[in-house]
């Protein structure tokens, strides 16, 4: 048991120099009741259970640096679950906030599950978000250590927790900040699902630190000799990407190892300053003094302080060309952005740490409430996602969105109405779709029309969670309302009109002109239908007229400010042919009704040189 009492002391050291008297009493009584609690079982692996829970503590206490509560919750987590202690035994213990971790950790057990047992203890973790976000974090602790530990089980097990990891925890440690256990949690899940290429890629990531050992030596003294020279401490260290990392890479990439760029980056931690600065000026001296000294390649510098991602990583960052003639991807950051990295949003402290939360429990609590149906798990990959793009409002806002994101996902960013009517954008004062995809510091306007609604298209064409949601909620009273209108002979509101019942019981609306439906009233005599078509000023209906004119200065112009400016309506093509004078147009615009399509017909034909107008 030598194991057991060397790691639980590794635990009270961490806790010791945060935690009072009181609280180090109580963890110590967490312990011996967990102690007790599993004395007689044990894992798959053969070792004595207890050694689970004492490791979760200790991820708990020294790799995410949690408060008192959660690493006792860490040393419980699994009591009520198989054990016969209950959830009151722990709360007459150890209080109310310990009871309540314990339960949001503790996996129920159904005699029926609303979707499947997974997705039920998914949903039940999102739901504590309305309450506390320390739960999310125990149990990441706790996930985290059972991949650590995953040998000893059984292939198709391995395949369920990896896949469970890949798809829910490392997307939601990466969004809580904790970037040290997410790339944990990736590599090990990539480990047990893809291990012949999981083991390539680390063969590959060791030949690579072999060859590039003694350039990289070389360029990292000398970037600690130059800073050091101006009264700057700092470690310039070389990382290499971990396998998925460099896999992701590849697959987004569509290219094998050996053409994905950046494989590593060089990362310079200043440790202390002569000159007295805060950090972001020290992360600028040593910007300006490497750069005096190294070329800085153009448009390769980020500001990631001022600007972070939304888990929190800060740094300068650029790419330097070494004394080789190679570009390296140079990361700049303190000591303190580092711990920061590792812990995620724990190291946030005072109204920081409550915004932060605030923002999270925000996406969360909304991918909650809406998962209810059976792509719960496609809604967090949606809205915890790995990277993200960071872009402003023309006041100075910033929005942070899944890399990949456009105008529209920015539009319903700002609101629902935003992205329901939006019609055209300006990005970085530049006209542009509403499908653009977004980069990195674009500023971004949107112009909207209450005339503009969803098109089906649009979902093909949005990353957030929130934007996909509305445009399907709208797409889909759409469905429940819209008439079905044929579209052979597309019956306007106003026209005669009359209904035939398809086949699937469908009432499809006429034109009571129309051919198709003559000959289908005349088979089918009890499928017709009397119906109308109401007119509404948000809902107009595409029409295309086909125009034959003399040819004359101006004919275009006039045509399109007699539809656009005298009646309003909004144009969408136009395409013109000219064979010996005779005009041949065709233009498509948007009416309400039969009666604004006549009026437009009958000033069409009141421009001069107009010959013939006919509805395609």
């Amino acid at each position: 048991m030598d194991a057991v009492r060397e790691n639980v002391e590794r635990v009270f050291a961490a806790m010791q120099t945060r935690c009072n008297e009181k609280d180090m009493k109580r963890l110590h009584d967490a312990f011996a009741l967990a102690e007790e609690a599993h004395s007689k079982q044990r894992r798959k692996s053969g070792e004595p259970y207890i050694l689970h829970p004492i490791a979760v503590a200790l991820i708990a206490a020294e790799e995410m640096r949690l408060d008192a509560n959660c690493v006792i919750t860490a040393f419980l987590h699994d009591v009520v679950e198989d054990t016969d202690y209950t959830l009151e035994d722990i709360r007459l213990r150890f209080g109310d906030d310990v009871a309540f971790l314990v339960d949001v950790v503790t996996k129920k057990k159904k005699d029926h599950y609303d979707t499947t047992k997974q997705v039920d203890n998914y949903r039940q973790l999102l739901n504590s978000l309305h309450y506390d976000i320390r739960a999310l974090m125990v149990k990441i602790a706790d996930r985290l250590h059972n991949m650590r530990t995953l040998e000893s089980m059984r292939p198709d097990k391995q395949m369920k927790i990896a896949g469970e990891t890949d798809a829910f925890y490392a997307p939601l440690a990466n969004r809580l900040g904790l970037i040290d256990v997410k790339s944990d949690l990736e590599n090990l899940s990539f480990k047990y699902r893809c291990e012949l290429e999981y083991n390539d890629l680390e063969r590959w990531i060791e030949l690579d630190r072999q060859h590039d050992a003694e350039r990289l030596k070389a360029f990292t003294n000398r970037i600690e000799y130059v800073l050091q020279n101006n009264g700057i401490e700092a470690r310039a260290e070389v990382y290499y990407r971990r396998p998925y990392s460099i896999w992701r890479r590849m697959q987004q990439e569509q290219v094998d190892y050996g053409h994905v760029e950046n494989r590593y980056y060089v990362r310079i931690t200043y440790t202390r300053s002569r000159i007295p600065m805060g950090e972001k000026s020290v992360c600028i001296r040593i910007y300006s003094l490497l750069t005096d000294y190294f070329k800085e390649k153009p448009g390769t510098f980020q500001n990631l302080i001022d600007q972070a991602k939304e888990n929190s990583y800060r740094c300068l960052r650029l790419m330097l060309l070494s004394q080789t003639g190679v570009w390296e991807d140079v990361q700049i950051c303190s000591q303190r952005m580092v711990e920061t990295s590792k812990v995620g949003c724990m190291a946030e402290i005072g109204d920081n740490i409550g915004a932060w939360i605030k923002r999270f429990r925000s996406v969360l609590r909304d991918i909650a409430k809406q998962g209810q149906d059976d792509n719960l798990l496609e809604k967090i990959s949606t809205s915890l996602y790995y990277d993200d793009v960071l872009v402003f409002t023309p006041g100075g806002q910033s929005i942070i969105l899944p890399k990949g994101s456009t105008a529209l996902d920015f539009a319903f960013k700002l609101g629902a109405d935003y992205g329901l009517h939006a019609r055209y954008a300006h990005i970085n004062g530049k006209l542009s779709s509403i499908k653009t995809v977004l980069k990195r510091g674009d500023c971004v306007v949107i112009s909207t029309d209450l005339q503009a609604h969803p098109k089906a298209d649009w979902l093909e064409h949005t990353s957030t969670y929130f934007a996909k949601t509305e445009i399907k909620r709208w797409l889909d009273r759409q469905d429940n309302t819209t008439e079905l209108r044929c579209p052979v002979c597309l019956p306007l509101p106003g026209g005669d009109l009359i209904g035939i019942e398809d086949a699937e019981h469908r009432v499809i609306i006429h034109r009571r002109s129309c051919r198709q439906a003559i000959l289908l009233a005349s088979k089918y005599g009890d499928n017709v239908h009397a119906v109308t078509m109401e007119e509404s000023p948000e809902k107009s209906y595409p029409i295309t007229f086909s125009i034959k004119a003399i040819d004359r200065y101006h004919l275009l112009v006039d045509m399109i400010d007699h539809i656009s400016n005298v009646l309003g309506l909004n144009i969408d093509s136009v395409t013109t042919t000219t064979t010996d004078d005779i005009v041949d147009m065709r233009i498509t615009f948007f009416v309400h009704s039969v009666k604004e399509m006549l009026l437009a017909k009958k000033h069409i034909y009141q421009i001069h040189g107009v010959d013939e107008v006919l509805q395609v």
